[in-house]
């Protein structure tokens, strides 16, 4: 009898406690990096904080961690369920130094590539340990250092490059971009508007765990959405995927003459978290419209000039 594995996160939710120690245990032992990616999303969609809630875009940044550090592991003589002491950290100083493989990219991985790798490894011994594998920690006293360049400096918000294009995108290609660059929606945020989200002049948005907010829309996002027929039968009014939508917006780019400035759809968002400081002043009222959680994220969403408070401090 040929024995059939099931190795996706539901079916590993549903196995007994022994029998998924077994799994977890033989899966490490074989550095079998498939059926550990699916018990770290099993733990991830059952166990984890956000639970059912962990976006899918998180899931597939893990995944591609896991088998990075498996191959590292296995490569190295890294015994998975037993690493040493000092392991955590000769990977953490492993991906410092490891080339970029992305498509046209060159030099090293930056840190927040670093730090994504780092969070996706730990939350393997998480599934790990809750499995009943391993209490294994190798990760709990490695340090990442912080990337030393702010976001905002390395991507920072589109300016003129939003009204250039505009002029340059079919109907539906400018309401996506307007709903980013003015709306300050995330791109997948974007993407899954439905035409029953819109009442009026504003529209509800379900984002990052399934929060779900209220967005006030500028006559101009009203007007590119007014007359938009859905895309799909669900309502939505986007059938595009990232790439393709990306594709789209690259192209209006490089035709208003911009294309060498597409630093894609966040730098669109920061534009308008940018934009409504500049009128508000207020980061948390900005926050409020962005979707943030914390304050402190939407401080990395704002350009503000280095000149901002000369006024202020003329007659100290």
């Amino acid at each position: 009898m040929t024995l059939v594995r099931q190795t996706d996160a539901l079916s590993l939710a549903r196995l007994s406690d022994a029998v998924l120690r077994v799994r977890a245990v033989e899966a490490a032992s074989l550095y079998d990096s498939e059926v550990l990616v699916s018990l770290t999303e099993s733990y991830m969609l059952n166990a984890s904080r956000k639970g059912a809630r962990t976006s899918h875009k998180t899931i597939q940044a893990y995944s591609l961690a896991v088998r990075e550090f498996v191959r590292w592991a296995r490569e190295g003589g890294v015994q998975l369920l037993r690493p040493g002491p000092r392991d955590g950290g000769r990977f953490v100083a492993w991906l410092q130094t490891r080339p970029s493989q992305g498509k046209g990219k060159t030099g090293s991985l930056s840190a927040a590539t670093v730090a994504q790798y780092v969070a996706g490894a730990r939350a393997l011994y998480r599934a790990l340990r809750w499995a009943g594998a391993t209490e294994a920690q190798p990760f709990e006293d490695a340090w990442v250092p912080p990337d030393p360049t702010p976001g905002i400096v390395k991507n920072p918000p589109y300016s003129a490059e939003i009204d250039a294009a505009l002029p340059h995108c079919e109907p539906r290609v400018a309401a996506l971009l307007l709903l980013c660059a003015h709306a300050g929606l995330r791109v997948s945020e974007a993407l899954n508007v439905r035409i029953g989200d819109l009442n009026g002049a504003q529209l509800t948005v379900t984002g990052k765990g399934g929060k779900v907010r209220r967005v006030p829309l500028g006559r101009r996002t009203r007007e590119a959405l007014t007359g938009l027929a859905p895309a799909r039968s669900d309502g939505r009014l986007f059938r595009w995927t990232y790439g393709q939508a990306t594709y789209r917006l690259q192209k209006a780019f490089e035709a208003a003459g911009h294309g060498a400035a597409w630093r894609g759809f966040h730098a669109a968002r920061k534009h308008s978290g940018t934009r409504l400081y500049a009128a508000t002043r207020d980061f948390t009222r900005v926050g409020l419209f962005l979707g943030h959680a914390s304050v402190d994220t939407t401080r990395r969403y704002v350009a503000v000039l280095d000149h901002d408070v000369a006024s202020e401090v003329e007659d100290f």
